[in-house]
């Protein structure tokens, strides 16, 4: 199976299955913090930077039964879905356009009463100020500080080319994106 075969959802699609049958398997794959911010009422949190394929496919029983999966807009569920499916999950669903879609539609949220900033702002937002540092500090300091923000313009580079961040994955381990200990339904 090639990630060709990952299914796609719309959230009000999903919310209606979900409806039919509440045993369905939703997993949101954000970082904690996110994921206690506002998350699908009822969907289980499996951060991306800690999914273990081997583990989950384990927990979750037969390869064939699809998993519905969320993050903030598609991007790290696509991501989730493609390691699940390398695993042996055979079906694997995203939910077009995320939490994002899900709010947006008006459907059934939990808010467990933090407030995160979504990680690909906390991403732009650190690599914004160490361009700014470094360009600044090649100015005002030494012209060998130009190695900053070099450096950061080719990680962005790369991420943008390969769809890996490894900054992004430094940032969602981060103590503000981890679970308050609130988290209902979040993995072990």
């Amino acid at each position: 199976m090639k990630t060709t075969d990952i299914g796609i959802i719309k959230a009000d699609d999903l919310a209606t299955l979900w409806r039919q049958n509440p045993a369905l398997a939703v997993i949101d794959v954000r970082t904690a913090g996110e994921y206690e911010s506002v998350h699908a009422k009822g969907a289980r949190l499996f951060p991306l930077q800690d999914l273990d394929p081997a583990r989950f496919l384990a927990a979750h029983g037969a390869a064939e039964t699809p998993v519905y999966i969320l993050c903030k807009s598609g991007v790290r569920a696509t991501q989730a879905a493609e390691k699940l499916q390398a695993a042996g999950l055979t079906r694997p669903i995203v939910v077009e356009g995320g939490t994002d879609a899900w709010v947006s539609a008006g459907l059934p949220v939990e808010r467990l009463g933090r407030n995160v900033i979504p990680l690909d702002r906390q991403m732009r937002t650190a690599a914004g100020f160490f361009i700014f540092l470094g360009a600044l500090l090649t100015l005002a300091v030494s012209p060998h500080f130009v190695w900053v923000p070099l450096f950061m313009g080719c990680g962005l580079v790369f991420s943008g080319l390969s769809g890996l961040c490894p900054m992004t994955n430094v940032i969602a381990r981060m103590p503000w994106n981890r679970s308050s200990g609130q988290s209902c339904g979040a993995a072990s």
